[in-house]
């Protein structure tokens, strides 16, 4: 049986939001989220980009909706799985 040290055996109860990095990454999974819903909703109604004035027709859509949820995925999956670095 191999002894865990104090830094492996404390982990394990921490929350979603109890470190700044679990927080900074679910503040980035939503954002991301909130980006790929509005870029596949005006490319869905042929809307144009507010800032930029970029027409997006549906398939420019369907590219950032999907883009803008798998790097909302990878956020939240790093909010939930990953450890604390070295500011703990």
């Amino acid at each position: 049986m191999v002894p865990m040290t104090s830094s492996t055996a404390s982990t394990g109860d921490r929350g979603l939001l109890e470190t700044r990095f679990s927080m900074g990454a679910a503040a980035v999974a939503a954002v991301a989220g909130l980006l790929a819903l509005a870029f596949g909703w005006l490319g869905y109604t042929d809307g144009v980009l507010p800032v930029i004035g970029f027409q997006l027709d549906i398939l420019t859509g369907i590219v950032g909706l999907l883009f803008g949820f798998a790097i909302a995925m990878v956020a939240a999956v790093a909010a939930v799985y990953m450890e604390p670095g070295f500011d703990e």
